[in-house]
């Protein structure tokens, strides 16, 4: 069982590609997962976070996740508005970080996590869709730590997104994908 939590703000389609990252996992890789969202004031710039869990066997437990494996961070001043993202991490935890400032990383790497990824998925999202929004470029990133393949969040992006949009998010995923660096 791997225990999966995303943080982000409002309107970077934080639960979207949660969504899309179970289907990844569950149509096209034949395992299980389930989502569960937690939203804050429902508004663009708040926070919220989503848990996820993923399983060989059907995954019985509904509940946020507690004790995460990974946390992925879609926006780097997520910590700024007094989210602790590394609540209930333990030593083996490991964080992917969207940011394009190197600098924030000496913030991030402090909090205890085991490994630290990063990409500036917002930038990518920029070139490859035309928007801020970094949801699909940062399934590229949780591809790149192996919990999934790139080609299965590709393939669920493509069906989530259709014709063109499709196209576009899973280039920016792909292009995550290659530039994720680890710390």
């Amino acid at each position: 069982m791997t225990k999966i939590k995303f943080y982000g703000l409002g309107g970077q389609g934080v639960v979207t590609a949660a969504k899309i990252f179970s289907e990844a996992v569950s149509l096209y890789e034949g395992k299980y997962a389930i989502t569960v969202p937690a939203y804050g004031h429902e508004r663009r710039g708040a926070p919220v976070n989503t848990s996820i869990i993923v399983d060989e066997e059907p995954v019985l437990l509904n509940s946020f996740v507690y004790d995460p494996d990974i946390v992925m961070v879609m926006d780097q001043n997520v910590i700024h508005k007094g989210v602790d993202i590394a609540e209930g991490i333990h030593e083996e935890s490991i964080l992917i970080l969207n940011t394009e400032k190197k600098e924030m990383l000496s913030i991030y790497e402090k909090l205890g996590f085991k490994e630290i990824y990063y990409v500036d998925g917002t930038q990518i999202a920029m070139e490859k869709i035309g928007r801020g929004i970094p949801n699909s470029s940062m399934l590229g990133a949780i591809a790149g730590v192996g919990i999934v393949s790139i080609n299965s969040i590709e393939k669920a992006i493509k069906e989530w997104f259709k014709g063109k949009a499709g196209d576009k998010n899973a280039e920016a995923a792909r292009t995550t994908n290659k530039k994720l660096q680890k710390n």
